[in-house]
């Protein structure tokens, strides 16, 4: 067997464990929601800004508007979710991708 085929069967292995396929189900229980949660927090914006101009036209502290305050969340949101991931990552994922390297180190050696 060459190392290339080596490689590809190891890979194949790994893709098929039940370990590799709980961390697949984890990461997109996590991300599935938050990217459509993301979308349509950013979609209401639009919406917003297209249809509803009186609404985010309003003046709330000097000449500061609620269009101003939404599109400030937008990037506050983004990097919520960002700092939410890496704490997410940090409990429920990366211990499972480490098990699951440490067990192919193990296997390739």
């Amino acid at each position: 067997m060459t190392a290339r085929q080596h490689d590809s069967s190891v890979y194949e292995q790994i893709q098929a464990s039940e370990q590799f396929q709980e961390l697949r189900r984890r990461f997109r229980a996590w991300a599935f929601p938050m990217t459509a949660a993301f979308l349509t927090w950013y979609l209401l914006y639009v919406i917003l800004s297209a249809w509803a101009r009186d609404f985010m036209g309003t003046k709330v502290i000097g000449n500061i508007n609620v269009a101003l305050i939404f599109g400030l969340l937008q990037f506050v949101s983004t990097f919520g979710i960002a700092w939410a991931y890496s704490r997410f990552a940090g409990r429920k994922l990366d211990p499972l991708a480490d098990e699951i390297r440490h067990e192919t180190e193990g296997k390739s050696e």
